[in-house]
Order: structure tokens, then C-alpha cells, then sequence
């Protein structure tokens, strides 16, 4: 009886023990489940990796549980006040070669220090290879420091324990198996990734682990957040790239349900699947689509098997579309609706004419005097139709009569190869222009599109 009882008492204080640890500790607590090999990795353990959400969603008012996961909190840790941007992107090791370094310094490097003071940039290592995860930490450390010690990086993992099954699931579009635990996986990491980023920003953008950004892309998408806000109505994503899923704007507000759809669908279909479906679920029907694009995807091979990977943005530049307000005007025949304008524009749209003869023009009016510092024009298309003879000029006096073309104008340059680019031209003519010229020197039987006209001012 004595013994039972010693027994009974030593498993009761046992017990006490590890409630108490679990009560006063339990991040540290549960971390000590992970296996032996993800000790390996150097984290930093802090309470900033179960900050899921802020005190003004509705999961910690009470009206919905949080997803069952914890966090491991490898670099960085989030700053208590909420950023305007949180930026999460999801990785994981790939059979050839990495492209989250370059992404990370793609998006620092074309954001001023405003900018990045406004926005966190959330990773999640998706990957259970832990000597990988190890270097992979090691050398975000090394490159990003600042920036990890600024709150503008986080780095944080999952354990392999959280993750639903991702073997033996439905072959939805006879998709082969190892193709449908890939992307019940993507999904499952994005789930968790959108989960803990939540109340990090006012807005959330999700990004791949292998794209450019376009430079200052934050505050363009900060304008095409408020004019968007401002108009009727209301919209759940906002896409700054027609790939994949990159590029794609939500509220805050809105993820906590996002990730519990990504993880309840998980098996069903791809991620950039899902998305529109979520979309039209939260009643925007038709896709808010930005051009040009803030984001090119730059891998070369896929995260799946390490297949070749061709895919581009067509509609992505890489510097900031500066172009004033303007009228433009041409005396070239227009093919169908591919008007003059289209070339000035931002987006996919460019000029296409007729047989050019020798002092026909395609002339840029502003609507305000400008000071250009730097001047890009292409033509053709696949090595065609280029513009075989022109020269591009400034003009000033805008003409009274019609304002279609200005009463003098100075050449800047001959295009090359159908292209015409300047840098530093203010240095040449340093005052402000009202109007910018594309003239034919010489005639041509080739049709000629210009793709875009594209400048930069002070």
C-alpha cells in the first residue's frame, strides 16, 4: 500500500511539474518536443513568434480559435507597433540553386529607408531539411542584419508535426502524387505563413521566393491602395502581378479567413486557384489587376523537381513609370485600336502604324511644362517592325492653334537597332520641355510599332 502510494504521489508531482512548466512557459515548453536535429538550428526563442494577430481582429475577440500551429522564430523579431506592409514569402530548398537572397535584397534595395521603416518582411523556412535551414539562417544573419535588428525581417518555421497528411490525398486533375503533395504543401505553408502575419501591416502582399521588385514599389502600391479605397465599393485582393501568386494585395483584416481557407482546401487545388475563388467569395467578382507590374518572377528553375522555369511578367519595369499627364499625336496610319497613346501609357498597350514615310512623327504633349532628366524608347516586336530611321527630340511653345505640337524643336539622338535611350538629358537642355518628338528620317514598307515611350523628370 505504502509503495502504490509513493507511486501515486511521485506521478501526481510529476504532473503539477509540467503543468506548471506549460502554464508559466509554454512556447519554450512545446519547443522541446521538436526533434533532435532541428536543435541544430540557430533561433532565438521570444514570445514575438506566437504574436498571431493584433488585439482589434475578431480571433481575439473571441468570435473564432486561432489555427493549431507554433512557431519557431529563427532571425528577427517583429516591432510592436503595426507597419503599413507586411511582406511574406515562403521557401523551401530547391534541387537547383536558391533565389531567396537575391528576393530579399531585390526588395530592400528599390525600397528608400521611409519605405522599409514601413514594412516587415516575413519569411517562413518551409523546408524539414535542417542543415539546410541551418546554412540558410546563418546567411540571412550574415547579409540582413540591420534590417533583422530594425524588425524589418523575421524569419520563422514550423515543425513537420503541425502539417496536415500531404501523402495518399485526392488526385484532383489527375495530377500525379507527388505533384499533389507539392501544392497541398504550398498551400499548407502559405496557411500558416498568412496566419502569423496577420497584424504585422494594415495590408498584407503575398510574394514567391523568386522575384524582382520593381524599385519604390511600396509607395505605388500605397497610391493604388488609397485610390482604391477611396472609390465605391469594396475589394478583397489587389494584384500587382498577373503570375502565380505574386504580387497579390489583402487587408489585414481579411487574412485570419484566408488562411483558414487555404488550409481547409488544401487538397483541392493550387494556391493561385484558391485565391480567386476567395476573392469571389468575399463578393469581388472581377480582378483588380495594376499595371505595369511591381513584380517579375526571376527563378530559372522550378521549387517542383527543379524543372526548367521560363515563366515572365510581360508587363513588369523594373524602375519607377514616372510619365507625366500628356496628349499624344501622330500622323502615321493607326492599325485597328492600337492608338498612339498606348505607347505613353503604362501597361501591355503600344502604337502600331502603317508604312512610315520620312517626317512623320509621333509627338508627346504635355500638360505641364517638364524637366526631363532621362528618356527610353522601343519599337518592334520579335525583331520586327522596328523604327529603321527616327531621331528623338524636345520641343518648347506649345502651338496655340491645336496644341498637338510645340513651335521648335532640339534632336537629341538617332535610334540604334530601333531603340532610343538617354540618361542626364537635362544636362543638354536643361529647361523644361513641353513636348517630346519621335521623327522619321527616312521611309520605310515594314509597319512600325512603338512598344513604349518611357521618361524620367526632375
Amino acid at each position: 500500500m505504502r509503495r502504490r502510494a509513493k507511486k501515486k504521489n511521485v506521478v501526481l508531482g510529476v504532473l503539477v511539474l509540467v503543468s506548471v512548466l506549460y502554464f508559466f512557459y509554454p512556447y519554450e515548453f512545446l519547443l522541446m518536443g521538436l526533434t533532435r536535429s532541428a536543435q541544430s538550428i540557430p533561433y532565438q526563442s521570444s514570445r514575438h513568434a506566437e504574436r498571431l494577430l493584433s488585439k482589434e481582429s475578431w480571433v481575439e475577440q473571441g468570435d473564432y480559435l486561432p489555427l493549431n500551429v507554433t512557431y519557431q522564430l529563427l532571425a528577427g523579431a517583429p516591432a510592436d507597433q503595426q507597419k503599413f506592409l507586411a511582406v511574406g514569402l515562403s521557401s523551401v530548398k530547391r534541387k537547383k540553386g536558391s533565389y531567396l537572397i537575391p528576393t530579399l535584397q531585390s526588395l530592400f534595395s528599390q525600397s528608400t529607408p521611409e519605405e522599409r521603416s514601413s514594412m516587415v518582411v516575413v519569411v517562413l523556412i518551409a523546408d524539414f531539411d535542417y542543415s539546410w535551414i541551418s546554412n540558410t539562417v546563418r546567411e540571412i544573419n550574415a547579409t540582413f542584419d540591420s534590417e533583422l535588428q530594425e524588425g524589418q525581417l523575421v524569419v520563422i518555421h514550423v515543425a513537420q508535426d503541425w502539417y496536415p497528411p500531404l501523402t495518399g490525398l485526392k488526385r484532383n486533375y489527375n495530377d500525379a502524387p507527388d505533384r499533389v503533395t507539392f501544392r497541398s504543401k504550398q498551400n499548407v505553408d502559405y496557411s500558416f505563413l498568412i496566419h502569423y502575419s496577420a497584424g504585422l501591416g494594415q495590408y498584407y502582399l503575398q510574394l514567391e521566393d523568386d522575384v524582382l521588385s520593381a524599385q519604390n514599389f511600396l509607395t505605388t502600391i500605397r497610391k493604388h491602395v488609397e485610390e482604391q479605397n477611396a472609390k465605391k465599393g469594396t475589394w478583397a485582393m489587389l494584384e500587382f502581378s498577373a503570375l502565380g501568386y505574386i504580387g497579390k494585395l489583402y487587408k489585414s483584416s481579411d487574412l485570419p479567413l484566408l488562411a483558414r481557407f487555404l488550409l481547409l482546401f488544401y487538397q483541392e487545388m493550387p494556391c493561385d486557384w484558391l485565391m480567386t475563388h476567395f476573392r469571389e467569395l468575399l463578393t469581388q467578382r472581377q480582378a483588380i489587376l495594376f499595371k505595369p507590374s511591381l513584380f517579375q518572377h526571376a527563378g530559372t528553375f522550378s521549387s517542383f523537381q527543379g524543372t526548367y522555369n521560363k515563366l515572365k511578367d510581360k508587363d513588369f519595369e523594373e524602375g519607377v513609370y514616372t510619365n507625366p499627364s500628356a496628349e499624344v499625336y501622330s500622323n502615321i496610319s493607326t492599325y485597328q485600336k492600337h492608338f498612339p497613346k498606348l505607347a505613353w501609357d503604362a501597361g501591355e498597350g503600344f502604337f502600331w502604324g502603317r508604312s512610315p514615310e520620312s517626317g512623320d512623327h509621333l509627338t508627346v504633349v504635355f500638360l505641364e511644362p517638364t524637366l526631363v532628366t532621362g528618356i527610353l524608347v522601343e519599337t518592334g516586336s520579335g525583331g520586327k517592325d522596328l523604327l529603321d530611321s527616327g531621331q528623338v527630340e524636345l520641343g518648347q511653345g506649345v502651338l496655340n492653334k491645336d496644341k498637338k505640337s510645340c513651335k521648335t524643336f532640339q534632336s537629341l539622338g538617332a535610334f540604334i537597332n530601333g531603340k532610343f535611350e538617354m540618361h542626364e538629358v537635362d544636362k543638354l537642355h536643361s529647361s523644361a520641355s513641353s513636348c517630346l518628338r519621335i521623327l522619321v528620317t527616312a521611309a520605310q514598307k515594314d509597319w512600325v510599332i512603338i512598344q513604349k515611350i518611357r521618361i524620367t523628370t526632375k
